[in-house]
């Protein structure tokens, strides 16, 4: 429990505290007045310094932080909160409100800039410090026909097994980067090149066809060896006999080809018997096992579902490791940041169409329990835990919502359309139903968190 809210003060903690230091470092940038610059919230701590106009304090409650801006518009709601001097000792000119327009879009934006370079930089030492490791094998197993959009059916034909060493002219060595070759929308069609006497196979799909792309890549499946990994202790697998390593051939009679091809012969039958066999070395055998039945979740529609496991893991693969310098870490860094900003946009496209669950929502309590999770694992799954939750954070912030700087930053644009600010009156309402917008979203992700902790 204490590495929990440890993991969780930390990870939340600096990267609120950074997503405040954008807004600091751009106000006192463009001139702005900072009374205050503030760790955490709450009433001062002893340790606290004054240098220049602004104090620098650490406050009893260790969670974020928070900018006090020069501004007399917020100062009547916020001085019993933030402290610090008021805006009536800073002259005119440092006033926030008195900034010219192009200065308060830049101090409003650099809190969600700071998330996303805090991001950059941390994917990129990942790369640098690390590299990266992938499935080495660039064999294709299972091929989802259904999932293909029309222009690459005839990838469905690709036989089983069979290996890709070239992607648009470029040799791949890993599964990963395969998918990368696939993905790249730089590319006027997708060309791939296999191993032995298989033809070459030509896809006619446009670069710009970013969606057939990413139907194409997940539909591909490795040709992974149908050996069981890990066998979980109590598992009908491990009750079975089953031992890591055995190599699963037939299910009730239907030949096993890869990896794959297991789970759809398993989990419409949980608590039928099945009879699988299996090959240990020389040694065939059969075995009837009853899959257990497994409740789960579908992670984009939230439908709950019952299928079969039978508890027995993947099996150890080949792995490909990826060692990058400096300029090759910093392309990387960016290409993660990319991904973890299309991952946001992704459930933000799904909930708006109400094509992924907001039971999928996750708030503060599951952020603290995955927190101490991967705090325990070690400190490089949680540096990439905490690059992600920058990047989420960045994105929120930018949701058009009074009180978030989305909000503030809708206001400047409609003060840049109509020459004017809109009235404190009108953008004081709006804040109070962003308001209560933000508190109508905690309550959802409270719940879930609640639900998913209780096994509700």
């Amino acid at each position: 429990m204490l590495v929990t809210i440890a993991a969780f003060v930390f990870v939340l903690g600096v990267l609120i505290f950074v997503h405040e230091l954008g807004h600091f470092l751009a106000a006192k940038a463009v001139g702005v007045g900072v009374p205050r610059f503030s760790i955490g919230f709450g009433s001062p701590t002893p340790l606290r310094f004054r240098r220049g106009e602004t104090e620098y304090v650490v406050a009893w409650f260790p969670l974020g932080g928070y900018v006090k801006m020069a501004s007399k518009e917020e100062q009547e709601a916020m001085a019993p909160i933030e402290g610090g001097q008021t805006a009536d000792e800073f002259p005119a000119d440092k006033l926030f409100e008195n900034k010219p327009l192009p200065a308060r879009i830049i101090v409003i934006c650099a809190g969600v800039a700071m998330n996303m370079l805090f991001a950059w930089v941390a994917y990129t030492g990942l790369a640098a410090a690390y590299g990266r490791t992938e499935d080495a094998t660039t064999a294709v197993g299972r091929v989802d026909s259904a999932a293909l959009p029309s222009s690459a059916a005839p990838l469905a034909q690709v036989p089983f097994g069979a290996t890709v060493i070239r992607v648009n002219g470029d040799t791949v060595r890993s599964w990963q980067e395969m998918m990368r070759a696939v993905l790249d929308p730089t590319s006027a069609e997708l060309r791939l090149d296999f191993a032995g006497d298989i033809e070459p196979l030509v896809l006619p799909v446009r670069g710009i066809d970013t969606e057939a792309r990413a139907a194409i890549a997940s539909a591909m499946w490795p040709a992974w060896e149908p050996r069981a990994g890990a066998v979980a202790a109590a598992s009908p697998a491990a009750e079975a006999g089953v031992e890591p390593g055995d190599l699963m051939v037939a299910v009730n009679g239907d030949t096993v080809r890869g990896w794959h091809d297991i789970p759809p012969l398993v989990e419409d039958r949980a608590g039928d018997t099945v009879r699988f066999a299996f090959l240990r070395g020389d040694s065939l055998f059969e075995r009837a096992i009853v899959p257990a039945e497994r409740t789960i979740r579908d992670p984009l529609s939230g439908e709950v579902r019952t299928v079969g496991q039978i508890g027995f893991g993947v099996p150890d693969i080949t792995l490909h490791r990826v060692q990058y310098g400096l300029g090759g870490a910093v392309v990387q860094g960016a290409r993660d940041t990319w991904s973890g900003i299309e991952l946001v946009l992704f459930t933000l496209k799904g909930i708006i169409t109400r094509q992924i669950s907001t039971r999928e929502l996750a708030g503060p309590l599951l952020i603290g329990q995955m927190s101490g999770q991967i705090a325990r694992v070690g400190i490089r799954p949680l540096i990439a835990f905490m690059a992600l939750i920058s990047v989420n954070l960045a994105i929120l912030n930018l949701l058009p919502i009074p009180v978030l700087d989305g909000g503030h930053l809708l206001f400047l644009i409609a003060e840049g359309v109509r020459g004017k600010p809109l009235s404190l009156a009108l953008r004081l309402r709006l804040t109070q139903l962003g308001v209560v917008l933000l508190l109508g979203l905690m309550v959802l992700v409270f719940t879930n968190d609640i639900l998913r902790l209780f096994g509700g």
